[in-house]
């Protein structure tokens, strides 16, 4: 989701103030204390005055949001599904090497994209799935079969013992891409996308 706000929270009879951040499986704060609210274990949620109240087993925390706090809410209820994060549509041409997510190719089947497991010309995104670093060297020949506006994907496991996106990007660019953003792939994957400097598009 990617949102953040500098605000006061309270939470045990504490309050500080600190940087509050809605990714899109938790929520986080850094202050005078930290606190780690998962999205799915979240059992209540309200708004009134600017007022970001969370309920989840953990306890209770008031965010004071301000006009932030309806739309981090409607966030919270409303999360993006993938194929919205990866800005994937309908009718693009998209391939899908070495991701082991067979639910994944079905979800861009069922929006109306052309998938492959085969590399192909003129591809609008590539994704390419990798569990360790050396599975990311065919980066380079990959290039030449996106379109001059199309992007690759690398899908790698995140977390401790995951590839580092320091590790990725010096990979792509080596390869002649830049890096764009990086999403949530799933509970135990990234996804970085890279593409063509414009200037050589």
């Amino acid at each position: 989701m990617g949102a953040e706000a500098l605000c006061s929270v309270t939470f045990n009879k504490q309050t500080s103030t600190g940087k509050a951040l809605l990714e899109t499986n938790e929520i986080l704060f850094r202050g005078d204390f930290r606190l780690k609210i998962e999205l799915k274990s979240i059992t209540a949620l309200g708004v009134k005055g600017g007022k970001l109240k969370v309920t989840w087993p953990g306890g209770t925390a008031t965010l004071e949001l301000g006009d932030k706090a309806e739309t981090w809410a409607h966030k919270i209820l409303h999360p993006k599904g993938l194929l919205d994060k990866l800005g994937t549509k309908p009718g693009q041409r998209v391939v899908v090497l070495h991701v082991k997510d067979d639910r994944f190719v079905s979800q861009l089947r069922e929006l109306g994209a052309s998938v492959s497991t085969r590399t192909v010309k003129d591809a609008d995104a590539i994704f390419l799935g990798a569990e360790t670093l050396a599975g990311l060297a065919g980066i380079r020949q990959l290039v030449a079969n996106i379109k001059r506006d199309g992007a690759i994907w690398t899908v790698t496991p995140k977390g401790k013992g995951g590839i580092k996106d320091v590790d990725i990007m010096g990979i792509a660019k080596a390869s002649g891409l830049v890096a764009l953003k990086v999403v949530s792939f799933s509970e135990t994957h990234s996804a970085n996308k890279f593409v063509i400097p414009k200037g050589q598009r």
